[in-house]
């Protein structure tokens, strides 16, 4: 059996983000433990076009679409911005629909409650989106994971609460695979 696809997707497509640093830090835990193939997906490098606009098959969104029927589960590296993830990520998630149906999602967040309330907002978005987000997510502060609000520099406490969202996607991933 071919091994799950599972993406990491960065929330944020801002100047001076810090979430690929989270991503890459992600991406290294998950690549060690041998039970997925696991990717960082750029929403930024699609240059999705406001949902609604267009004329639907434009390189970006053909891309996208592409992109996320390649995926078996997902990753969220969601920031918190007034107490929401941000507007590129609603926007990457409405420029698709069934490419997001009968598959399973972590999320990893931060911010000053360690992105806590983004997290929630997503988790509504996702079940509309028929993605089955799992129980277990890594939350990260700005403030105590964070050097100056920029570097990231998590306590290793973390590396345990990561593994137990991976070892839940993979399961939810394998298993949701069978209705696709």
């Amino acid at each position: 059996m071919k091994q799950l696809q599972i993406g990491i997707i960065l929330g944020s497509t801002r100047q001076g983000r810090v979430s690929p640093q989270v991503a890459n830090w992600v991406k290294g835990i998950a690549d060690g433990r041998g039970d997925a193939t696991y990717e960082i997906v750029d929403i930024a490098e699609f240059q999705l076009p406001f949902f609604g606009e267009g004329t639907g098959n434009e390189p970006g969104l053909v891309a996208w679409s592409k992109k996320l029927s390649s995926l078996d589960g997902f990753v969220f590296i969601v920031q918190e911005y007034n107490h929401s993830i941000t507007g590129a990520l609603k926007n990457a998630l409405d420029s698709a629909r069934t490419e997001w149906n009968n598959k399973a999602a972590g999320i990893v967040s931060y911010g000053s409650t360690g992105g806590a309330r983004a997290a929630e907002h997503l988790r509504g978005i996702l079940g509309e989106l028929l993605v089955a987000d799992v129980r277990a997510h890594p939350t990260f502060s700005i403030f105590a994971d964070f050097e100056n609000f920029q570097t990231f520099n998590p306590a290793e406490l973390h590396v345990d609460k990561v593994n137990a969202m991976l070892d839940e996607l993979i399961a939810w991933s394998g298993a949701l695979k069978t209705l696709r």
